[in-house]
């Protein structure tokens, strides 16, 4: 896993709009638009980021902890199911401990995927942090 820094920060954030265009289908066109800067302007800076390349050096993947809490985990759609969201994940719980999630309900791949690695669900919210109506499961892992 490599260490991402700040002039990464535009490769990172488009491929989180990639991956959430192909996986958070609830999201609203205006609600990415909404979330792209706040990504780029202030939650990358709020967390401790590692990313997997591949042989060309691009970033292909990537997850940001803070506090025991994994703030996010992001995988590029055209390798999604290679087994990188699991060496981001096993990376993340080994060298950060980390104990909890949130993710949104209707990801219903993500809850699954979370569930795999041994995360229960401990408690619901209607809305996300933001409060848009995008219910967030808050998981601990056992």
């Amino acid at each position: 896993m490599h260490p991402i820094t700040n002039d990464q920060y535009q490769e990172v954030v488009d491929l989180w709009e990639s991956s959430v265009r192909a996986t958070h289908h609830f999201l609203k066109e205006e609600d990415i638009l909404y979330f792209k800067p706040l990504i780029l302007e202030q939650y990358l800076d709020a967390v401790e980021l590692r990313c997997f390349k591949d042989h060309e050096n691009k970033i292909i993947g990537f997850f940001g902890v803070a506090e025991n809490n994994l703030e996010m985990l992001f995988v590029h759609p055209d390798h999604i199911g290679q087994g990188i969201g699991k060496a981001l994940l096993t990376y993340a719980i080994e060298k950060f401990d980390i104990k909890r999630v949130d993710v949104n309900e209707q990801n219903e791949n993500a809850v699954r995927f979370y569930q795999h690695f041994g995360f229960k669900t401990i408690c619901r919210s209607a809305t996300d942090p933001t409060g848009k109506p995008y219910p967030i499961l808050h998981m601990q892992l056992n």
